[in-house]
């Protein structure tokens, strides 16, 4: 990530109890151009996050007192702080604590022990399109139309028959490609290049059921619209082009 003089740099809050690892990922993350706060426990995680607003959060999931799952549900349920990007970082490897942590609201899952070009990587994806600092070109007024459903790409607002959606950046990418490319079936590795905006080399490293829980949180937001997006078994999904 490169930055300028006059550029504002993203925030990234690190949650993390072990000390060691919360330096390696400020250094990594500082080094790529990012202000980054660390703190060791949940609580005084939450209490950050409340008092400013970060661009993203990396959160261990086994934290001392508050846990790092009790942190991310209170995070995705207050307004305030429901569309911030999360991406967690655990040594739970296992695939159905992959699962569970992406169906709680993280945006991506990192596992330790993790290397720190991947780290910085998937940072970089995560925030290349939900930057508040001006550098990454936004195509302002555009708005995408299916029925009921709008996305906005200027102001990046999702809208349902007039009332907000709210959504997380991963998702407002997700649904912005699967509406730009609607009727088209799409693999969830196409969808991982697009929608993570991830180079060929990232995508690869990343778990393709990474897709399907974004796809499922979506879908609930929306309602009986999220019914458009279909599961094209073996492949991957497909916006309706009709309601």
């Amino acid at each position: 990530m490169t930055t300028g003089a006059s550029r504002v740099q993203p925030r990234v809050l690190v949650i993390e109890d072990d000390p060691g690892i919360a330096a390696v990922v400020a250094y990594q993350l500082t080094r790529a151009g990012y202000r980054v706060e660390t703190v060791g426990d949940g609580a005084e995680g939450l209490e950050s996050l409340h008092r400013e607003i970060p661009d993203l959060v990396v959160l261990d999931r086994m934290l001392p007192g508050l846990s790092g799952d009790e942190l991310l549900k209170a995070v995705r349920r207050d307004d305030a702080t429901g569309t911030v990007p999360v991406l967690v970082l655990t040594a739970k490897r296992e695939r159905a604590d992959r699962i569970e942590g992406l169906e709680m609201g993280a945006d991506d899952y990192l596992t330790k022990p993790f290397s720190p070009r991947e780290l910085v990587l998937r940072v970089d994806a995560i925030l290349r399109r939900a930057r508040t600092d001006g550098s990454a070109p936004v195509r302002e007024g555009r708005v995408l139309r299916a029925g009921d459903l709008r996305v906005n790409l200027g102001s990046m607002r999702v809208t349902l028959g007039g009332e907000e959606v709210r959504v997380t950046p991963t998702e407002f990418r997700l649904l912005t490609t699967l509406i730009e490319k609607r009727g088209r079936t799409l693999s969830r590795e196409l969808l991982l290049r697009e929608a993570w905006k991830t180079d060929p080399e990232a995508a690869g490293r990343i778990n393709t059921r990474t897709v399907d829980m974004h796809i499922r949180r979506l879908r609930t937001k929306l309602g009986p619209a999220g019914a458009r997006i279909e599961t094209v078994r073996g492949f991957g999904y497909r916006f309706r082009t009709r309601e």
